[in-house]
């Protein structure tokens, strides 16, 4: 069996993909599983690192505010798109897959798309509650359409197809050992508080969090890991400076965290955006968290996302419009000072994980298959 997997842009679209081909190989280990992305995204380094064969495909999205440089861009964007439906062929050509996934990204719209047209057999993963345009028009022409909740199968409009299953989870992230990574940390009594804004890195959580790590360093003995994304380095080491608590022992900063299941055991309290994915691995972990959605999404669909969790007594959000220095505080403050809540929260997050979500994805693909 031969299986082609389409995932790229962000971490929520290719550890979804990862987590279903590790399930498929766990099943079937002769299946020969291969990825498509853009090698410049970081599906490539993801997919690679974790030993699958990568197809490079080049597609971008339009940007909305044409300024000099986006105008550039979309040129460019229009061209890969005119060459994504011929290359996607091609690779299908080549590949003969017997199944092709998507689990989105822009790269899913003209690999997926190539091979329903081609008679081979299609899925697609939708991890949000608000589908994307591409998830939106792939799931009229695949064979079977995969939604996080039922939110989004009603938005997808094809129920004679769509299966809610759930957000795939890494296993690791259920298998996890909160003492034993505490040790490995040395985190001893401390309350542990993860943070992060995406692999690129989100400037205002950047900003909040520093002022959080400046307050937090001479008021509170935290063990605080920040993730700064690629793009917020250098400006996370010069807030440091000038807040004051550059080296400081009572926190660690990395660019992008690579063993995220073993820091979601070790925290008490994780301070994020709101992906589907990010939410997921939350409720899977069992964690208490504050959560800062991104505005810069389709119709805001991640503060639909982190509203579920706050009603179910899992988080605290805030918008960013709303995010100062002294809400964030007073907001850490409040739930670190009661540990009984923090970890009352992170029971109601748990309520809400679906354990199940990956055998349910691998029993459809499999029933398919073989009718």
């Amino acid at each position: 069996m031969k299986i082609l997997i389409a995932a790229g842009g962000t971490a929520g679209h290719i550890n979804p993909a990862l987590a279903i081909a590790k399930k498929i190989q766990q099943r079937h280990p002769e299946a020969e599983i291969h990825f498509a992305g853009r090698k410049k995204g970081m599906e490539y380094r993801l997919v690679t690192k974790a030993g699958y064969v990568f197809h490079h495909i080049e597609v971008n999205g339009i940007q909305r505010s044409f300024t000099p440089k986006n105008i550039a861009r979309n040129v460019a964007a229009v061209w890969h798109l005119a060459l994504s439906m011929p290359k996607a062929a091609a690779m299908l050509r080549t590949l003969k897959p017997d199944l092709v996934i998507g689990t989105g990204g822009y790269v899913s719209g003209p690999v997926v798309r190539a091979a329903a047209k081609k008679g081979i057999p299609t899925a697609i993963h939708e991890q949000n509650a608000f589908p994307g345009v591409t998830n939106k028009i792939l799931a009229k022409e695949v064979n079977l359409v995969f939604a996080a909740s039922q939110k989004a199968a009603e938005k997808l409009a094809v129920p004679q197809k769509t299966f809610v299953v759930g957000n795939p989870v890494r296993p690791e992230v259920f298998l996890q050992d909160r003492q034993q990574q505490r040790n490995r940390l040395g985190v001893g009594n401390r309350v542990c508080i993860l943070s992060f804004g995406g692999s690129l890195g989100a400037r205002r959580i950047n900003e909040a969090i520093a002022d959080l790590a400046q307050w937090h360093t001479k008021n509170r003995d935290f063990y605080h890991i920040h993730a700064t994304g690629s793009r917020g380095v250098e400006l996370f080491a010069e807030l440091a400076k000038e807040k004051g608590f550059s080296g400081s022992s009572h926190i660690q900063v990395e660019e992008y965290i690579q063993d995220m299941p073993q820091l979601l055991a070790a925290a008490d309290l994780v301070i994020c955006r709101a992906g589907a994915l990010t939410l997921a691995e939350l409720e899977a972990a069992g964690k208490a968290a504050v959560l800062i959605p991104s505005p810069n999404v389709a119709e805001n669909h991640q503060y639909y996302n982190a509203l579920e969790l706050e009603q179910a007594g899992a988080a605290v959000v805030i918008e960013e419009k709303d995010l100062t220095a002294q809400k964030l505080i007073e907001v850490v403050d409040r739930l670190t000072q009661n540990p009984e809540q923090l970890e009352q929260m992170g029971r109601n997050a748990k309520t809400l994980a679906k354990p199940d979500s990956l055998d349910l994805i691998a029993d459809k693909l499999e029933q398919y298959l073989d009718s």
